[in-house]
């Protein structure tokens, strides 16, 4: 093996020359070249060389846009022998944003390949070896070429940056994930103290009030046709209602690509069709922010969907649903959605380690809960069918 390449996630890359030099200090000579390094032996009668090369999604975007995804389609492509290994290893190479490649003049020897080790525990990484075998942290194999796992504990690492941005500290997003935090504890609920802060709520991207209502309307008739199609029902007469109903509310416009695709499609496919109509969850999150449900009761039973169609059903128009509708304030629905944010991670958690989500809760529930209100607050301001559900 001359090869040896290792993948990672990290918030900080300004430390890597440091660990390089660190790992190889002592008996090889270094010389820097950029973003690049030359490593040495000083062994006057056993020369060896090792070239390393350091590549970062900043500063080499072409790289890892033309890269990764290669790197996911072989692994996709894989008949894994757990195919919820492969699930994590999949988000893993997701979120890959470092590269630090090594080259030996010669086949690595065993003490190269000990400095190999090193670098990748101290790196927090991902062994890739020329074969396709990929090694976790600890230099335990986590998969075989042939979908075969290896002895590793893997779960994926992801960085804060990658997944959420850089974090911007704030004294309100400090408070809101204290009282987070405090609300998750009292429930003896894990979680995670580096998970960052949600922005101030005057630096979000908020959604009207008319604009959530209509997208409230719009999810609920779609929701209908959504159930329909994944009971089985009479699927003609369930679309000429649901379309008629979009019309006398005025809301087709506020429907979404996979609404429309749903609605479209000749032969509509079950398991979209039940990922739609699990959004009574998400909706319930809009008329709670919309003051038309008094609480968002802890995450553990799916909401009341009789009530739910009520709120529209008893209106004639979207203007007397709309009158009926009083915003609650930004910080409330904030606050909502730092509490759902760490509770989602406590389910990931859980599903990563082969455990049921704490306390009960249903990650379904959570995830469409999620949407709402971070669709709301506009974090990103993703698209109702994009809302990242990174933890």
């Amino acid at each position: 093996m001359k090869y040896f390449t290792i993948f990672a996630s990290r918030n900080n890359i300004d430390d890597l020359g440091e660990r390089i030099a660190d790992v190889f200090a002592g008996d090889h000579k270094i010389e820097k070249n950029g973003s690049d390094y030359m490593v040495q032996t000083n062994s006057l009668f056993k020369k060896r060389k090792m070239a390393i090369r350091v590549l970062t999604e900043n500063t080499n975007p072409d790289y890892f846009a033309s890269n990764i995804p290669g790197m996911m389609g072989f692994y996709d492509r894989i008949a894994f022998a757990d195919e919820n290994r492969k699930g994590l290893v999949l988000t893993q190479i997701s979120v890959f944003n470092t590269v630090v490649a090594l080259e030996a003049d010669k086949e690595l020897d065993a003490g190269q390949i000990q400095l190999c080790m090193a670098l990748l525990s101290g790196m927090e990484g991902i062994g890739f070896l020329q074969d396709g075998t990929l090694l976790d942290s600890d230099g335990q194999v986590i998969v075989y070429p042939d979908g075969t796992s290896g002895p590793a504990d893997f779960s994926p690492r992801a960085c804060t940056n990658k997944v959420m941005g850089p974090e911007v500290k704030s004294e309100e997003g400090e408070r809101r994930k204290r009282a987070s935090i405090a609300y998750i504890r009292e429930r003896n609920i894990p979680h995670l103290e580096t998970l960052p802060e949600l922005p101030p709520a005057a630096d979000c991207l908020w959604k009207s009030e008319e604009d959530i209502a209509r997208r409230a309307v719009a999810l609920l008739i779609v929701i209908q046709y959504a159930c329909d199609v994944a009971q089985g029902g009479d699927l003609a007469a369930s679309k000429d209602f649901v379309t008629e109903m979009l019309r006398k509310f005025g809301v087709e416009r506020h429907l979404t690509d996979n609404e429309r695709e749903l609605l479209q499609d000749e032969n509509p496919a079950g398991q979209a069709a039940v990922n739609i109509a699990w959004q009574y969850e998400a909706y319930w999150a809009l008329i709670w922010a919309l003051g038309l449900v008094e609480s968002l009761d802890f995450p553990d039973r799916i909401c009341d969907c009789d009530y739910a169609i009520q709120v529209v059903s008893e209106c004639d128009s979207f203007e007397e649903f709309y009158r009926k509708t009083a915003m609650r304030s930004r910080e409330e629905i904030m606050d909502e959605a730092d509490k759902i944010y760490r509770l989602h991670w406590a389910c990931v958690n859980n599903r990563i380690n082969g455990q049921e989500a704490p306390a009960g809760m249903n990650e379904s529930i959570v995830v469409e809960r999620r949407r709402g209100l971070f669709w709301m607050i506009g974090r990103f301001d993703e698209a109702w069918d994009d809302i990242s559900m990174d933890t």
